[in-house]
């Protein structure tokens, strides 16, 4: 009788797994649909906030939908449009770039020869080559100027999603034919999902405007360019400042000379340290955190499933994945695992019913 148990539990492992492979070759084989439908709900969490606070104070649903969304599409073209102009400066000074870059690799070799140590152009260019970087650099901000090409698609969905927002407690209701019924899980998950998203847009925000004023104040090229990449980077906690102020650091060595990439380097740690270790942490407490190895995962999983928006929404991702299993007594000790290190106290542990 055990063994037919242990071998339905292991037939049943087999159809999740295989289900689970199936599901995700889906989403990436529909990568395009399925970002611009991530992004639309990211953009209707952070909405529903105003559009919330605009129904307590009497203004109509559907007018607060449309000043929210208008409110969006403002704001998106005039990022579009500075950062697109940006963006079409760097690449016009991208060859000039990446000679000069050359040309200080050669100096760095010359150097090292001075010194009796033989460095090839092999190791030098091919390994130890920064031109890449900004070569990725620019097909990030290309394959994000091509989602920005479908933002009236993204706005119109934004719009019907927040339209529809609600109108969901009603056809749960109406699912479960409990007029009274509250959903309590639901409201949590949701609730959870709305702070997490606009707490870290706006410390995004908060960093990604101090960047572009510590860069300007040096004068470092682009600076609003290098402010909105890390205001999107900081999405991804640790990594994302790192990988954010590898370009601008070496942008500012190639146009200014060491002193003021390293003080670059260092604006961009002050500014991470500050807002990342320091205040959110303060702000949000441990419970709406990741641990560090989960991050890294997701961080890989997420952009080879979706590109470059997966790595950018790899963490909010994950976090609504973490905050789905701590509404269910049942997955509760998924979000312990991925959680950062140990629970402290007041945080979600797993309770003896969910062994």
């Amino acid at each position: 009788m055990a063994e037919k148990v242990d071998s339905n539990s292991g037939m049943r492992f087999l159809i999740i797994a295989a289900a689970l492979v199936v599901i995700l070759y889906g989403i990436n084989q529909a990568q395009s649909v399925v970002v611009l439908l991530l992004v639309s709900f990211f953009l209707s969490v952070i909405g529903t906030v105003p559009v919330l606070w605009m129904e307590r104070k009497g203004v109509p649903t559907l007018p607060a939908v449309l000043i929210v969304v208008a409110a969006m599409v403002v704001i998106l073209l005039s990022i579009g449009v500075v950062v697109g102009a940006s963006l079409n400066s760097f690449t016009n000074a991208l060859p000039f770039y990446q000679a000069r870059m050359h040309e200080m690799l050669l100096e760095i070799r010359a150097l090292f020869a001075k010194r009796g140590l033989s460095v090839t152009d092999k190791v030098l260019l091919g390994y130890v080559n920064p031109e890449a970087i900004m070569n990725f650099m620019g097909s990030l901000f290309t394959e994000l100027s091509s989602l920005l090409s479908s933002a009236l698609l993204v706005m119109f969905t934004v719009m019907f999603i927040l339209l529809e927002a609600s109108s969901f407690p009603v056809k749960l209701r109406s699912i479960t034919d409990q007029p009274k019924a509250v959903f309590p899980q639901v409201t949590k998950f949701v609730t959870d999902i709305k702070r997490y998203m606009v707490i870290t847009t706006l410390l995004n925000l908060i960093a990604g405007v101090l960047i572009t004023i510590w860069l300007s104040i040096l004068g470092v090229d682009f600076p609003v360019m290098w402010g909105f990449l890390a205001f999107l980077l900081h999405f991804i906690p640790n990594v994302g400042s790192i990988i954010a102020a590898v370009p601008a650091v070496l942008l500012a060595l190639v146009q200014l000379g060491g002193g003021s990439a390293a003080l670059t380097a260092g604006g961009y740690l002050v500014i991470g340290t500050l807002v990342g270790n320091v205040i959110a942490p303060r702000i949000m407490g441990r419970r709406l955190g990741l641990s560090t190895l989960v991050v890294f995962v997701s961080l890989i999983f997420w952009g080879n499933l979706l590109g470059v928006v997966g790595a950018l929404l790899c963490v909010p991702l994950t976090m609504t994945l973490k905050l789905g299993c701590e509404a269910n007594e049942n997955t509760r000790w998924i979000a312990v695992l991925l959680g950062p290190e140990i629970p402290s106290e007041g945080e979600p542990a797993v309770s003896k019913k969910s062994k």
